[in-house]
């Protein structure tokens, strides 16, 4: 065969091997456009076999005293018996699109699907059962009440609660054309709900009314609120912006963060009050100020948050998983 050189072959794009196997290509035209990379199945197949994967979308995270729940899309779920130092990978249902998820007194599960649905789990997450929800409002929000009771809230300010683990609901709306974004059960009595148009309600008959609490400045959007009482609370949202009340929402204060990305959740411990959101963001409230925790630098949002041991774990967009030590002496982000 004619020697043919090698900046020909590089122009051509052909491949040595191809040139030995079909040797009239060399009478032809270029034609082709290059050889193609061997593919490495052994690292494919050592990805497939992680518990986290890029193509997960995590959304929410909660715990009992056994093991912990990451939740999202396609009913993807992540449960962990070690505070999070491993993971095993599960599904809820495929195609339930999870956005929250929360853990009941008595050591069930409930996560709420986009489409409408509330899963309910009793033995740890390992099988799930739907709960159709009784209205055609968007729900964004679900919680345990102390009492066991199921509560879901979303658009047209409507809140659904069932004290017989979906049997039966009762339906109220707040009478405000506005979407409940949280829900916080702080006691069996004491609750708080936030919503657009900077709306704040709180019951003090565990959800059997709700009174209207001050509001949020500039019809603030919370995608995230923490109330550590009825009095002081913080919520977060657009624009890395974080608000704090100590008057029960009658006055907030805008606090210093670090970053100008959207806030999705709180997280807190007898470790620390925390703050999650895009572009891999998480922060800790010092004084009146919240500072960056070192992050890996990963343009993906962080929606999911738990504490354990000292541990922060934080899940988000693209499988970002982390484990980070809040401890007096931080360590780096460890990514699961």
């Amino acid at each position: 065969m004619p020697h043919l050189p090698a900046s020909v072959r590089s122009a051509a794009g052909l491949c040595p091997n191809a040139l030995r196997k079909f040797p009239l290509l060399l009478g032809l035209p270029v034609l082709l456009t290059g050889c193609e990379a061997a593919l490495e199945m052994g690292e494919v197949q050592s990805q497939l076999q992680q518990a986290s994967q890029r193509i997960d979308f995590y959304q929410a995270m909660a715990s009992n005293p056994r093991v912990t729940l990451v939740a999202g899309n396609d009913g993807v779920l992540l449960a962990s018996a070690d505070q999070g130092a491993s993971w095993q990978r599960r599904q809820i249902a495929r195609d339930a699109n999870i956005i929250d998820l929360d853990a009941c007194a008595d050591g069930s599960f409930i996560a709420l699907d986009f489409a409408g649905s509330l899963w309910h789990s009793a033995d740890d997450g390992q099988r799930w059962t739907a709960v159709e929800l009784p209205s055609e409002e968007q729900m964004m929000t679900a919680s345990c009440a102390p009492d066991g009771g199921w509560w879901v809230a979303g658009s047209y300010s409507t809140l659904l609660n069932s004290s017989d683990q979906g049997q039966s609901w009762d339906s109220n709306s707040l009478d405000e054309d506005a979407m409940l974004t949280t829900l916080q059960f702080l006691d069996a009595e004491r609750a708080v709900a936030t919503g657009e148009f900077g709306l704040v309600f709180t019951s003090e008959d565990g959800g059997a009314s709700w009174n209207p609490a001050g509001a949020l400045p500039d019809e603030f959007y919370p995608h995230a609120a923490y109330f550590r009482s009825l009095d002081e609370g913080w919520v977060g949202g657009l624009n890395g912006f974080i608000y704090h009340t100590a008057d029960g929402g009658e006055n907030w204060q805008r606090q210093r963060t670090s970053t100008s990305a959207p806030i999705f959740n709180f997280s807190a411990s007898q470790d620390g009050l925390f703050a999650i959101g895009d572009h891999s963001s998480v922060l800790r409230l010092a004084g009146n100020r919240w500072q960056a925790l070192p992050t890996p630098n990963e343009p993906v949002y962080l929606r999911a948050a738990g504490i354990a041991r000292g541990q922060l774990t934080v899940a988000g967009g693209k499988g970002l998983l982390l484990s980070l030590d809040i401890r007096p002496s931080l360590t780096a982000a460890q990514v699961q």
